[in-house]
């Protein structure tokens, strides 16, 4: 399972004591140092079932300072996943890949469910 982070966040933080308390096994890595691809972006996109911007940090200071929440509406599919895969601070995180989902931000119920509950 990979799980993708940015250390200094406070939910990243979080979610991965969640792991460790729970024995989840993982490989980590860094968001901001390794951005996912764009095959990776699309890959994950398609096998989780969620709308694009979900995938997006809308909170944070990249989406906020482009503009984002103006322009995502009117952007191609292919135009958000190589925006996506150009800076990995736009990808809300964390965000928990698995062979059979993938989780994106922190919520402990969902994680239990998915990751506890096979």
């Amino acid at each position: 399972m990979l799980f993708l982070q940015y250390p200094p966040c406070s939910t990243c933080q979080k979610a991965k004591k969640w792991l460790d308390e729970h024995g989840v096994a993982y490989d980590a890595r860094n968001i901001k140092e390794e951005n996912p691809t764009q095959e990776e972006l699309h890959s994950w996109y398609q096998r989780s079932g969620l709308p694009l911007k979900r995938f997006f940090n809308t909170s944070g200071l990249a989406y906020k300072s482009l503009g984002l929440k103006d322009k995502l509406p009117t952007m191609l599919e292919e135009e958000q996943l190589a925006l996506l895969a150009s800076d990995g601070m736009l990808v809300k995180r964390p965000l928990v890949v698995g062979e059979d989902f993938i989780l994106v931000g922190f919520k402990a119920t969902e994680w239990e469910n998915t990751l506890l509950n096979k």
